[in-house]
């Protein structure tokens, strides 16, 4: 990636001004045109929102981008979107127990309108604020009994694949779990064990970061520092470590950029998280030292890993490993082409990722590591300027997509190729576009000097 280090964020501020009309012109041609009978929107076909019968993930990106929405613009009409939907429409989502999305559909509704209510953004009822609290609380719990113990005395989150595999996306969902510890929840299992939903993330964390993400030393010797694996897989009966494996990238060998994304993400923001628990509660995994120690790890190993294999411009194709790759020469030298003839790009990991980057970047900053930090905060700020202008920024009145050239899975085939072409792109998916307006959230906040933002925000421990 070319970093640009002279970018600020008020300079993307008439940018970011004219992102949040196209959302708010999106939201509504959703809202009019997409035929709710077919069940959750995930993505566009010919540049129409459609859906796939997968897994239930995407509902909670529609409504809290509404949320979102409001949140950025102050547009009441968004806010009753968003309240009216998640209220009469994500109750199934936090009772599910067969995903491992939790952190992604319900932190991204009721978590944001628990938020907003805190920071005075919006009123509320004694009740409406108490049931927030009890559908955060319920999540957390839900999405921890999806457990699976492991041979070195973890565990992990397993995915809807089953007891056997740890994705690198549930990182993200480990939102839900920090939530319903910081309201105070404890799980209840078999004989009343109390079961704590804040050592169960740190778990899950640690396991991510040691099955999930490869140093370069060690196990990890033959490998390249950063990478990551969609899917760790174990023997359930004992608990050991199988292999890596990949349902979305290419192969367990090469890098699914937006599984790199998800890392990037989700280990910063609990990184972030991680200064809003006491000590004493850190404890039983090592004490905050050794955390934060392995997170940081983390963090800048899988960002320096984006940073290198990705294009001049911050955009990553969707695998570092993709097996037409090679045709496009060294696609790092050069800007990325989303309409090429060989491999596609991925907008959606680059939308996580900018989030990711920046957040390391203040995080570092803001402990006295001022010159690391700025190279992370500078490219995420090269990501964000490339996202928010053609061609990934979708201007087309008529396309539903706010944020242009994702994909879905590439090896399932389910991604859209148009007429003429030969790899997908033009197309939106809904993860995507909420990332994206959380990504312009974040940025909005710093350029009107608004409350820092983050999943937690105002959070604190019931009494």
């Amino acid at each position: 990636m070319r970093i640009q280090n002279d970018l600020r964020p008020a300079d993307m501020k008439k940018a970011l001004e004219r992102l949040w009309e196209l959302s708010g012109e999106k939201i509504w041609l959703i809202r009019n045109e997409y035929d709710v009978t077919q069940g959750s929107p995930v993505f566009t076909h010919q540049g129409k929102y459609t859906t796939r019968g997968w897994t239930e993930w995407t509902q909670g990106f529609q409504f809290g981008g509404e949320i979102i929405q409001f949140d950025a613009t102050g547009e009441q009409q968004f806010l009753d979107m968003g309240r009216k939907s998640t209220l009469n429409l994500m109750a199934p989502h936090i009772t599910h127990v067969g995903v491992h999305d939790h952190g992604f559909n319900n932190v991204s509704t009721y978590g944001a309108l628990r938020r907003l209510y805190t920071e005075g953004r919006i009123e509320s009822s004694q009740w409406e604020r108490s049931f927030y609290d009890l559908a955060l609380k319920c999540t957390g719990a839900v999405q921890a009994v999806r457990w699976t113990k492991t041979a070195c005395g973890r565990g992990f989150v397993y995915s809807f694949n089953g007891p056997h595999s740890l994705f690198v996306d549930t990182i993200r969902s480990m939102r839900a779990l920090a939530l319903g510890y910081r309201l105070g929840h404890t799980l209840f299992a078999e004989h009343d064990e109390k079961i704590s939903l804040l050592e169960r993330m740190l778990m899950h964390i640690d396991s991510t970061a040691n099955y999930n993400v490869y140093y370069g030393e060690g196990r990890d010797s033959y490998d390249i520092r950063g990478r990551t694996v969609h899917e760790a897989i174990f023997n359930i009966n004992d608990g050991q470590f199988r292999c890596p494996s990949s349902q979305q990238g290419f192969s367990p060998f090469t890098t699914w950029t937006r599984g790199l994304a998800w890392a990037i993400c989700g280990f910063t923001e609990q990184l972030e998280f991680l200064e809003a628990v006491d000590d004493t509660d850190l404890e039983s995994r090592g004490g905050r030292q050794h955390l934060v120690k392995m997170m940081l790890k983390v963090a800048r190993a899988t960002c320096d890993f984006y940073i290198d294999n990705t294009s001049l411009d911050g955009i990553p194709y969707w695998d570092t490993g993709a097996p037409k790759l090679g045709m496009l020469g060294d696609y790092t030298e050069k800007e990325a082409d989303p309409y090429n003839d060989f491999e596609p790009v991925d907008s959606s990991a680059a939308a996580i990722t900018a989030q990711g980057l920046l957040r390391l970047g203040r995080y570092l900053a803001n402990r006295g590591q001022e010159e690391e930090g700025r190279r992370y905060w500078q490219a995420g700020l090269t990501v964000s300027s490339t996202l928010l202008d053609e061609p990934y920024l979708g201007t087309d009145k008529e396309h539903h997509g706010l944020l242009w050239h994702s994909v879905y899975h590439r090896p399932n085939g389910w991604d859209y190729i148009p007429a003429g072409k030969k790899v997908p792109c033009n197309e939106s998916s809904m993860w995507g576009d909420y990332h994206m307006r959380e990504l312009a959230l974040y940025l909005w906040r710093i350029v009107i000097d608004a409350p820092y933002y983050t999943f937690f925000k105002g959070i604190e421990i019931s009494s």
